[in-house]
């Protein structure tokens, strides 16, 4: 008996410590091309920095705004639910490494136990606790508490994505917002500005000065203006409602700060080396968590094909009369046992091929990851440049179309041009205005897409 033991426990050993032996490919990182700078970066500075840089608009409404989002926004509380979720998954994943411990019991009467028939009923009562445990001699559980690591990662930066996902639509559409309501303002004064003219075509036209056609074009030229009222109200409401909800709440109006015009231009920031966007962006991180994740996937797969080593044990009470059941000596028994496949047609062989496959794809999504990123933040630098010198001109074009519809009235007035001339510069003016409005707001939605694309703005717990 002590050296069945002996060999046993000698057994166990062995298993144990040869369990260090795991199967399956190995993680290797891609190596995708980075370029050594950004074609558009006219800094040639380094930013190593993660700063909060909506505060760099200098709006505390805005950054309210922002502060409230993180806080209730539907899409933000999903994915902290997410990492929960994860968190409890690498728990999950791991238990199944170590020994089962439960119990059973149970009574059972009759006369046909096992394979043999007695002459009277009877009776047998047993209770115990047994044990199992499969050895992950191949590392099947090892890998898939790797991968639910590296899933819990992919999570956690998911996370940090869709905040900033958020912080950018926050800022976007109360950047819009501003436009809408400084279009509103123009298209109010425009009204006003119009109705006074009519005024004064209505009485030269009743004391035969100026003809009918005039009259008419004055007409028009208000109808023009008033029909963009309902227009941009109908898009200030919308803009409303969609901030609403990024902010968690029912539509209602939004309180706002600085008119879009008096927004201050944030300071340039560096975007840095290219090499750096691969450890700032949250969703290149993320891409590449999930191809560790697969790579544990495969080991799973490829230790499926190896036999399993369990051990089984059970220790209790037994007895064919329940008043002697505590004092019938202990009843048990230990065991190792073997499984493995022999012949499935392939299936197990399959089955890692499917996985050494997806990690080729997990990889190309990696890859396609990082090369849009570098896509984002060329394009958020050449909107900054070209956004900037595109609104110096439109600049100088609205104070050529200030002065042009001053000089057109002041000529009119002189009886020196047609009415005409002052509509055709009024409608200019008018155009100008709008295109000043919406010139801002995209100029001011560049710095925020150029932010957003070089990964600011990640969230941390201690913030």
């Amino acid at each position: 008996m002590n050296s069945q033991r002996q060999i046993f426990i000698t057994f166990l050993l062995m298993v144990v410590l040869m369990s260090g032996c795991m199967v399956g490919p190995k993680y290797q990182k891609p190596t995708p091309e980075i370029p050594a700078a950004y074609r558009f970066d006219q800094t040639a500075a380094d930013t190593a920095y993660n700063l909060r840089w909506w505060e760099l608009f200098d709006d505390p409404v805005l950054d309210t705004l922002i502060a409230q989002a993180l806080r209730q926004n539907t899409d933000v509380r999903i994915a902290a639910s997410r990492v929960v979720q994860a968190r409890l998954a690498v728990g999950y994943a791991r238990a199944d490494a170590f020994p089962r411990l439960g119990y059973e019991a149970g009574a059972t009467r009759g006369n046909f136990f096992g394979s043999q028939k007695t002459d009277d009923p009877v009776s047998f009562f047993y209770g115990a606790a047994n044990l199992q445990w499969e050895i992950d001699f191949w590392g099947k559980y090892r890998h898939a508490t790797a991968a639910a690591r590296a899933e819990l990662l992919a999570t956690e930066y998911g996370h940090r994505a869709v905040q900033i996902a958020i912080i950018t639509e926050v800022a976007n559409a109360y950047f819009q917002l501003l436009d809408f309501q400084e279009r509103i303002t123009i298209t109010r004064q425009t009204i006003q500005t119009r109705e006074g003219s009519l005024d004064i075509i209505q009485q030269r036209f009743d004391e035969g000065v100026v003809a009918g056609i005039d009259l008419n074009q004055a007409q028009i030229q208000l109808a023009v203006a008033a029909g963009a009222l309902p227009q941009y109200e109908r898009a200030i409401a919308q803009t409303e409602n969609a901030l609403s909800f990024l902010l968690g709440r029912n539509p209602n109006p939004i309180i706002t700060g600085r008119p879009l015009l008096q927004q201050s231009l944030p300071p340039d920031i560096p975007p840095g080396l290219p090499s750096e966007l691969l450890l700032r962006r949250p969703d290149i991180a993320q891409a590449d968590a999930m191809l560790q994740a697969q790579f544990a996937q495969a080991g799973i797969a490829q230790a499926l094909r190896f036999p399993s080593i369990s051990i089984t044990g059970l220790l209790g009470l037994a007895s064919n009369d329940l008043s002697t059941l505590t004092s019938g000596g202990a009843a048990w028994s230990v065991g190792g046992g073997l499984l493995g496949p022999i012949f499935n047609f392939g299936k197990n062989k399959r089955r890692f091929e499917i996985e050494k496959e997806r990690i080729t794809e997990t990889t190309i999504q990696y890859e396609a990851t990082v090369l849009q990123a570098f896509g984002e933040v060329e394009n958020a630098l050449i909107a900054i440049n070209t956004y900037g010198r595109q609104y110096l001109i439109k600049e100088q074009e609205l104070a050529a179309a200030l002065n042009a519809s001053m000089l057109s009235n002041e000529r009119y007035d002189g009886g020196e041009t047609s009415y005409l001339e002052v509509l055709e510069s009024e409608r200019t003016l008018f155009q100008v205005q709008v295109e000043m409005s919406q010139l801002r707001h995209q100029y001011l939605s560049a710095y925020i897409n150029l932010y957003q694309a070089l990964g600011g703005g990640w969230i941390t717990p201690e913030e």
